[in-house]
């Protein structure tokens, strides 16, 4: 296993420099420039603008830099929020994220396996359909759809619950932007449970467990289960790295401090050093959760062996 892990970890290395030279280059080929405003900045001032932020350089000194900082844990500044670096941006900023997409995750988790399991047991029948009907609308319908509907009913007419702001992180406020997140994750999480779900149920194992005499509760929670979920614990790797990163429609509709609202401001402003960051961070966590994803399989499936 540690021969394993160690080698994920030396391609993750080349990996993580080619979304660095990727996003670098694509953010330098974008039109518009940082310091592009309403009021035009004198020559001798964006000459001095661009040497204090290192911009008057050639474009592969620039890139060089980039990468020596970024092999150093430096991120660089932030070329629009005054005296803050990109590490900074990122600390103040996870925590909403972070606590959004785990309350996310944990509901669409829960609630979309639940479903599953049902919806098989009762395959072809009232239940069955009622959830993957559910579950299709949930995949096909939208966050920047689902959040205004949501936010009219519940926010607006019955007024339950506030439309916006994060107030702390109060778990008032956190209902309506928790949902929406895990809504489509619901509707994947309980199609793919479903099928799994099926094709284990009829496996050879499973008929010989019921011809035993085991009880159908046992023969669903340790052996079906247990070999239903492995599409599952694929798919979770990058779907919580999303997440956790931040939404980029839910956090700028319900106005919340997170990372990825500040992912859409920076991109508006062209802020390079803070995109990059976070497409950074990104990266990174979805190779992390990959790696994490192919242990929980190979200690659920004990077929597969880590070499």
């Amino acid at each position: 296993m540690l021969r394993f892990i160690g080698r994920r970890l030396l391609i993750a290395i080349p990996t993580l420099f080619l979304v660095v030279t990727l996003a670098f280059f694509m953010m330098r080929a974008a039109p518009g420039s940082p310091f592009d405003t309403d009021r035009k900045l004198s020559p001798e001032i964006e000459r001095y603008v661009l040497a204090r932020y290192g911009m008057n350089k050639p474009l592969g000194q620039q890139y060089l830099d980039y990468l020596a900082g970024v092999a150093r844990g430096d991120l660089g500044p932030s070329l629009k929020y005054k005296d803050k670096s990109v590490l900074q941006i990122l600390k103040e900023n996870y925590g909403v994220s972070l606590k959004l997409g785990l309350s996310a995750i944990l509901i669409a988790s829960v609630t979309g396996v639940s479903l599953g399991v049902l919806a098989a047991l009762r395959q072809n029948r009232s239940l069955d359909y009622g959830v993957m009907t559910v579950a299709i609308l949930g995949v096909c319908i939208p966050t920047f759809v689902t959040a205004p509907l949501l936010v009219l009913l519940f926010a607006s007419r019955l007024g339950w619950v506030p439309s916006a702001g994060w107030n702390d992180g109060a778990a008032i406020n956190l209902v309506l932007p928790v949902t929406v997140l895990a809504l489509p994750q619901i509707a994947i999480i309980s199609r793919l449970t479903r099928a799994g779900m099926i094709e284990v149920l009829r496996s050879n194992y499973v008929r010989t467990a019921r011809a035993k005499g085991l009880p159908e509760h046992r023969i669903v929670g340790r052996h079906a289960l247990r070999a239903a979920i492995l599409p599952l614990v694929s798919y979770l790797g990058p779907a919580c790295a999303g997440l956790l990163t931040g939404s980029l429609v839910v956090e700028k509709i319900f106005n919340l401090p997170g990372l990825g609202k500040f992912f859409v401001i920076s991109a508006l402003q062209r802020d390079y050093t803070v995109v990059m960051g976070m497409v950074i961070v990104y990266a990174a966590l979805i190779l992390a959760l990959n790696l994490v994803a192919d242990l929980l399989y190979a200690a659920l499936d004990p077929r597969v062996r880590l070499s």
